[in-house]
């Protein structure tokens, strides 16, 4: 708009005789003609210079706000490991766990990032051992690493839920140190590094997958599975009752997921842009579909919506809808989210009961879970007129046209859950050879805060 205003002032100037010389001041050798070609050439360099400078100064603004814009993504994708999971697990472990469970989502905080500045940021997105400045755009190559740094953090916390009251802190650290380089990394250039085999755009699989469905939650979900069968129940699992201790804490850390989470997928857009929108709505409606319907199905089956069923419900639709963020619109949203929270609670409340695992925080049946039912459907809902990832005008999913899209995804689901299952178990030997896994029976008996941390969460007088 400001070029063709220029381009306008500079045609009507053009147009307007120009006033006459003073006739002391005209220079002998020159004619009208030539003092006329002059103004003109002087005048055009002016408007070309002005011109660049403008563009300039909208190419810095873009970049400007699009790096302020995932400077904040990746403060919410930290909010959510610490506080929001950590919250949201301590509420639901007993009092004598709290600090134990806190201490592992904030212990990848530092450990993760500290493993993927050395050596993780060039094993998921470099090329050979240097960083791929191609994946930065229009955003400082700082940026999209910490950004990408947060993601890492928080998926290996997400396996301690299934490991929670009975899982020693320095094998905490030698495992999830091993599947930070054996499951994480591979998987992340599998699916979002260039060239990878699942990558969306040069891939021999063309996966989906804006923010993390099979590299986040399938990966840590079925992790936490493989975790919770190798260690067994805890002690007095199902016979003894054993309650969250405190459901504000977790339905505090549940919101703080909610708003972080708007950081996790529309920061995945990777710019300020209408993609960006796009998936904050859907990210938004996925989780309020989802926690309606892990209510309305307590409903039926209990007489009464809780509030634990309705944390959990968003949590599963969020998990849900971050494949999909980027490709698909409101409507659909709502659909998958509406799937999720169904899907994850018949997991969680039946699944869960009839093999008999201990999975004490119900990670692989909303993470594991919740990011399988995504995927899949993200190859059905995805539209080209929400993100043309292919090209323009070409199909992307299953509403488009392109129902192999679908098979694209089991593809990535298939792969992802491999790579998670067997890479967990042969770390799982490594760690409970080294240090041993579990904490003995007196140890989980008194509770890990003490044990393990020697501190309580509550000093409360008797």
């Amino acid at each position: 708009m400001k070029r063709a205003v220029l381009y306008c002032c500079f045609t009507i100037a053009l147009l307007l005789p120009a006033p006459p010389l003073p006739a002391q001041q005209a220079p002998a050798s020159s004619s009208p003609a030539s003092a006329t070609a002059a103004q003109k050439s002087d005048s055009s360099k002016e408007l070309n210079d002005k011109l660049a400078q403008l563009d300039q100064r909208v190419t810095a603004a873009q970049s400007a706000g699009d790096n302020a814009w995932m400077l904040v993504s990746a403060a919410l994708v930290l909010m959510m490991t610490g506080p929001g999971l950590a919250l949201f697990y301590s509420g639901l472990v007993r009092r004598k766990n709290t600090l134990a469970i806190m201490m592992q989502s904030f212990g990848m905080m530092g450990l993760i990032s500290v493993l993927w500045a050395l050596v993780g940021y060039s094993l998921a997105r470099g090329v050979g051992v240097d960083p791929n400045p191609d994946y930065a755009g229009t955003i400082p190559h700082l940026t999209f690493m910490i950004y990408q740094m947060m993601f890492a953090a928080i998926t290996p916390a997400l396996i301690t839920g299934a490991t929670a009251e009975r899982m020693k802190f320095s094998a905490t650290v030698l495992f999830m140190t091993l599947w930070f380089f054996i499951v994480y990394a591979p998987l992340a250039h599998m699916v979002w590094g260039k060239g990878g085999f699942l990558n969306a755009a040069s891939g021999r699989f063309p996966c989906l997958d804006f923010a993390g469905g099979t590299v986040v939650h399938i990966s840590s979900g079925v992790s936490a599975l493989v975790c919770a069968l190798y260690m067994g129940k805890r002690i007095g699992f199902p016979k003894q009752p054993m309650p969250p201790h405190s459901l504000v804490l977790s339905f505090i850390g549940a919101c703080l997921l909610w708003v972080g989470w708007f950081g996790f997928n529309a920061g995945s857009a990777l710019a300020a842009n209408g993609l960006a929108s796009s998936a904050f709505v859907a990210t938004h409606l996925g989780a309020a579909a989802a926690a309606i319907g892990w209510s309305v199905a307590e409903w039926f089956k209990n007489g009464k919506a809780s509030a634990l069923g309705a944390i959990s419900g968003a949590v599963a639709g969020l998990v849900a809808i971050t494949p999909a963020a980027g490709f698909v619109g409101p409507m659909p949203a709502l659909a998958i989210g509406l799937a999720a929270g169904l899907v994850c609670y018949f997991m969680v409340t039946r699944v869960k009961a009839l093999f008999g695992y201990d999975d004490a925080l119900d990670a692989f049946g909303v993470h594991g879970a919740g990011g399988t039912i995504g995927a899949l459907l993200t190859g059905v809902f995805a539209q080209q007129i929400v993100n043309p990832i292919f090209g323009a005008g070409k199909p992307v999913g299953g509403l488009d046209g392109h129902w192999g899209q679908i098979g694209n995804q089991l593809v990535g689901v298939l792969i992802a859950w491999g790579f998670a299952l067997v890479g967990t178990i042969v770390i799982l030997k490594i760690t409970d050879l080294v240090t041993g896994f579990r904490t003995s029976e007196e140890d989980e008996v008194e509770g890990l805060d003490v044990t393990q941390h020697g501190e309580e969460a509550y000093y409360l007088e008797s």
